[in-house]
Parts: structure tokens; C-alpha cells; sequence
């Protein structure tokens, strides 16, 4: 227990509160159990510690701060861990990366169960199933999903620079207004193609090569470890699946061709379509449908997309350009908004009814001429003209 407490002494005091993230305001950290899920590297264990110490310190007492893969695991139970907290006066039991322990959920049941006013929070991978763990916690967690950095964000997160969220409908009805905002404090087109590179992840320090290094080191964790563990990939098959990661990254946005990408992976379609379905879960795709509310279990996706630009630069050997600007727009809007394909009418439509053309400064409204709630959002832009929008300025949603 001793050595517990050192850790988080140590641990806790490292973090640097320079920067927080918005969502440290939008968590319930005072509800008794919170999750907060993620993809590796978003930042979920700094936002975790950063609170820490905000409204802790950094001495270990009311508050215990945990790594779940800890060399104490080992011949220590989680559930008596916390019993020992609780004697002890602890308040609040903070669990990082608690998919690393095997009983978590049934053990972080009984806790909240013995110990009614302890507090729980959790960060875990994305791929982490609360609905159907082996205690079902889904009634009682407040879940929370964490995203990497959107445009605004990386504004804010690595150049100073201050700009409030804004709702897709204020967007829509004020973009002008908002476009003034922007202008004023930054250039934001230097800025955006900056951000298409190197500004998802919050460890970009500069160096380009090493960045993208750990984003390779990203995809290859969740690929080796995180789907073996919970989507049931065979380990013979991991190579397979960062084959297709390199394939997808090459080849889309085009029509998705199961038969295909079958063939090239040597694997058969329900196996593809299996793999695409947890690729998904483990935010490394999006799989974009025509009407997602008839997507069936092995329904074959109209467009898939790298699951955000920096991850899409990293893998693909011959980037293209409008790839990058749908993969953002699909990234963006993902985390707030359905986002369905256009087919022939616009490329993308928005929580089913809004539809947007994606395309460069020149592109032009022939193929969404007669759609109503139709817009265009355009690269290489400042400002908005009429219907059609700067592509950054959906970047500002979170």
C-alpha cells in the first residue's frame, strides 16, 4: 500500500496543469462510478492526473491514484486494495487503464457495492465492453468517451490560442461571424494544414518523425494487443489487419469492394467484414453507411475512412488530398453527429438532414444545386461565401 501511495506522490506531481482540456469540465467527476474510454494516446491519463492534483494536491489520502498494470497486481486484489483505502479515510479510487486487470468489473462492482460512498473513476481502451462485462455496470457508470484533439483544441493545446466551441447549427447559421472570431486571433488556414499533420494526438513536440513513429506504435498496440484481448483476434492475424490499415489508407475514400480487400488479404468476406466492424470499435476506421439505421451485423460499409488525419498521414505512402479533407470532416463530425453517406446527392449527410459537398476552394454546387439544408465546405478558405464554408470551421465543434 506504502508503495501505492509513493506512485501516485510521484506521479501526480509530474503532471503539468499548463493546458487542461475542456472535458475536464464536462466529466461528473463526483458521481460514484465514471468511465472515461478512449483510443491510446488521446490523453485520457493526463486529463485523469491533471485532476489529481487540481483538486487533490498531490499527497495521497482522500484521493488514490492507481496504474492497473502495476507490479502490485500481482499478488494484490484490486477489491483489497480498496478496503484498506476506505479504513484508511480514502474518498475517491482512481483506476487507469483498468482494461490491464482482469477482474476489473466484477471487482469494481463489489467496491461500489461494500463501499457506497467511495468514489470510483476509470479510464479504459475504447474497446472495453461495460454493457457486457462480466458485472453488468452499464446502469450505474457514467460513461464518457474521449477524443483526440479537434481543430479548436489544437489551437488552444499548441499555440495559446483561444477559441470557444461552437454548435454545428451555429456554424450553419453564423459562419461569417464566427470566421471573424478565428481571423482575428490567428491565421487559421497555416494553422489547419499544420493541424491535418500533426495536430490530433497531444504529443506532437516538434519533432515530425517521431510523432508519427508513435502513432505507428499506436496502431500497432491496439492492433496486437487491445484486439486480441477483446475482439477475438487470433494473433496469427494481426499482421493481416495492419495490411489492411495500409491497403484502406491507400485506397479510400472509394467504393469499398469486400471481394476485394478480401483477396488481397487472403481472408474471407465475413472474416473482413468482422474485422472492419472491431477496427471501428478499436478507432482506428470509420465505416460510413448510406442509412445507419438499417446497418445489419454484416452489412458492408459504402466508404471507410483511416480514423483521423495524423493516423492517415503516418500510413498512407501517396497522401491524397481530398482523402484528407473528408477523413477530417468524418472524424470531426463523428464524435457529436451521425454522419451517413451522400451517394450521388453531396458526400456526407449530417444527423440526416443536412448534406455537405467536400471539396477544394473551387468546387462548385452542381451535384447539391437542388438539395435543401446543402453546404459546401471548401479547403484553402478564410472566410465563408454564401453556402459554402471554410472545410476548418467544423473543426471547432469540441
Amino acid at each position: 500500500m506504502e508503495t501505492l501511495y509513493n506512485k501516485h506522490r510521484i506521479l501526480i506531481s509530474q503532471v503539468n496543469l499548463n493546458i487542461v482540456r475542456e472535458m475536464m469540465h464536462t466529466v461528473a467527476w463526483d458521481k460514484q462510478l465514471v468511465a472515461i474510454r478512449g483510443s491510446r494516446g488521446v490523453g485520457k491519463t493526463t486529463l485523469m492526473r491533471q485532476y489529481i492534483k487540481l483538486h487533490y494536491g498531490t499527497k495521497a489520502g482522500e484521493a488514490l491514484y492507481c496504474v492497473m498494470d502495476s507490479i502490485y497486481f500481482t499478488n494484490h486484489s484490486l477489491l483489497d486494495l480498496a478496503e484498506r483505502f476506505h479504513m484508511m479515510g480514502g474518498k475517491h479510487l482512481f483506476l487507469d487503464e483498468v482494461h490491464k486487470y482482469p477482474t476489473w468489473s466484477k471487482e469494481v462492482k463489489e467496491i461500489i457495492d461494500l463501499w457506497p460512498d467511495m468514489k470510483v473513476t476509470f479510464t479504459g481502451s475504447s474497446l472495453i465492453q461495460i454493457l457486457n462485462a462480466d458485472a453488468d455496470l452499464s446502469r450505474r457508470v457514467l460513461s464518457y468517451t474521449m477524443p483526440g484533439l479537434s481543430f479548436r483544441e489544437y489551437l488552444h493545446f499548441y499555440k495559446g490560442i483561444d477559441i470557444p466551441t461552437y454548435s454545428l447549427q451555429e456554424i450553419l447559421s453564423d459562419a461569417d461571424g464566427i470566421c471573424d472570431v478565428v481571423c482575428q486571433k490567428c491565421n487559421p488556414q497555416a494553422q489547419f494544414e499544420e493541424y491535418l499533420q500533426v495536430g490530433y494526438y497531444p504529443f506532437y513536440d516538434g519533432n515530425k518523425i517521431e510523432y508519427y513513429s508513435r502513432i505507428e506504435n499506436v496502431v500497432s498496440f491496439i492492433i496486437d494487443q487491445e484486439m486480441t484481448q477483446f475482439c477475438g483476434v487470433d494473433t496469427a492475424y494481426t499482421r493481416k489487419l495492419k495490411a489492411m490499415m495500409l491497403y484502406l489508407s491507400d485506397n479510400i475514400p472509394y467504393e469499398v469492394n469486400i471481394a476485394k480487400l478480401s483477396s488481397y488479404l487472403e481472408i474471407n468476406k465475413s472474416t473482413v467484414l468482422s474485422y472492419l466492424a472491431s477496427m471501428q470499435r478499436a478507432e482506428l476506421l470509420h465505416l460510413i453507411y448510406t442509412d445507419n439505421k438499417s446497418v445489419t451485423k454484416m452489412q458492408k460499409p459504402d466508404k471507410i475512412y483511416i480514423q483521423n488525419p495524423n493516423m492517415l498521414c503516418t500510413l498512407a505512402s501517396q497522401l491524397n488530398i481530398g482523402t484528407l479533407r473528408e477523413c477530417f470532416v468524418v472524424n470531426q463530425l463523428s464524435y457529436k453527429h451521425t454522419v451517413e453517406y451522400g451517394k450521388e446527392q453531396g458526400d456526407f449527410k449530417v444527423d440526416g438532414k443536412i448534406t455537405f459537398e467536400v471539396g477544394g476552394k473551387d468546387k462548385s454546387f452542381e451535384q447539391i444545386a437542388n438539395l435543401p439544408n446543402s453546404y459546401i465546405l471548401a479547403d484553402a478558405m478564410e472566410y465563408p461565401i454564401g453556402k459554402k464554408l471554410p472545410l476548418w470551421i467544423v473543426g471547432l465543434l469540441y
